[in-house]
């Protein structure tokens, strides 16, 4: 591989030549969009002296490694989401890494206890709520079951990865028996079919087609921060967050996170990167770009994510999330969830 990696856009993807080793490179595969983790990767090389390569593409990475087998010349594959992580790993294309270094850095919870995966930055699945029609302060994850949010609920498929960890932390805290009863009771409390993007959400509530919703924090800060698009800065202002049960067992969170790949052909700079990525220096640049939350201890949110309030997380281990996704697409389609509310 050239010093210089050669950038090419094709149908949505990054790409760089084919794998050798290089003593000074590593090759990362990513969901995450570059400029989203440019300055991190900057920061990387600047550190190290170690180039970075990034192949994009919004979906089909890990499957893409699967097909290229030993030929991949990925050597770490970065994502978001418990689901797409372990996804890699029960496709077989992670290695286990142990590593003092990196273990001490990210909480035992937020890691592969085989060490297949790690987290790097959390997001909160939380609660939108309308400024103007919701005055509650408090709302759990339970109480959206209630009668009294009939026809004031909205939210994207249940089917959808973010949906789906939250609805598997429900199964491990109150098993699935009690997870469909209240799925039920959820469904028929919608606005609407469940549709859209977490911001779509957001934008139903500035609207006025319902008063409180389920999504991410990160998308408050895209939202706000949106010069592209500024009529969703309007939307953000017409909503303030809550988040469920931090005063209980705390609010669920998921994340984003790393593997390095089964047949890295730089296998050592993909460890340099991934100790990298865990230290407080690369979490703060990486949280504040994605408007998200450190894992390590003593790096703190950026000043824009702090001013959305503190929380409890929920310290569940992300493995038990991720053994009980199953359970939980599997009761979201029972329910008839994503064909909104019964008639």
């Amino acid at each position: 591989m050239s010093a210089a990696a050669v950038t090419l856009s094709v149908a949505g993807v990054v790409g760089f030549s084919p794998a050798v080793s290089a003593a000074d490179e590593v090759n990362i595969y990513s969901y995450r969009q570059p400029e989203l983790i440019k300055p991190l990767l900057d920061a990387f090389t600047n550190e190290t002296g170690i180039k970075t390569n990034v192949v994009f593409a919004s979906k089909g990475l890990a499957e893409r490694m699967q097909a290229e087998g030993e030929n991949s010349p990925a050597d770490v594959l970065m994502t978001v989401d418990i689901g797409r992580l372990q996804g890699a790993k029960d496709l077989g294309v992670t290695q286990p890494v142990s590593n003092d270094i990196i273990n001490a850095n990210i909480p035992e919870n937020l890691r592969d206890p085989e060490g297949h995966w790690f987290g790097l930055t959390t997001r909160a699945r939380i609660i939108y709520a309308s400024k103007d029609r919701v005055e509650d302060e408090n709302i759990t994850y339970e109480d959206l079951a209630d009668e009294k949010w009939k026809g004031r609920i909205c939210t994207r498929s249940g089917q959808h990865v973010y949906s789906i960890g939250l609805f598997a932390s429900m199964v491990a805290h109150h098993g699935a028996e009690e997870t469909e009863k209240w799925l039920e009771a959820v469904r028929d409390n919608l606005a609407r079919k469940p549709t859209g993007n977490d911001r779509a959400q957001v934008k139903s509530i500035y609207a006025g087609e319902c008063d409180i919703a389920l999504g991410n924090t990160y998308y408050m800060g895209k939202m706000e921060t949106n010069e592209k698009d500024p009529e969703q800065k309007e939307w953000a202002k017409s909503v303030r967050i809550l988040f469920p049960n931090t005063e209980e067992r705390g609010t669920h969170v998921n994340i984003s996170g790393v593997v390095m790949a089964k047949h890295a052909p730089n296998a050592e700079n993909a460890l340099k990167l991934m100790e990298f990525l865990s230290s407080a220096e690369a979490q703060q640049i990486y949280a504040a770009e994605n408007f998200e939350y450190p894992v390590i201890k003593g790096a703190e949110a950026s000043d824009r994510v702090k001013a959305w309030g503190d929380f409890k997380a929920d310290p569940i281990s992300l493995d038990v999330i991720a053994k009980n996704r199953k359970t939980a697409s599997e009761l979201v389609d029972r329910v008839g969830f994503d064909e909104g509310p019964a008639s």
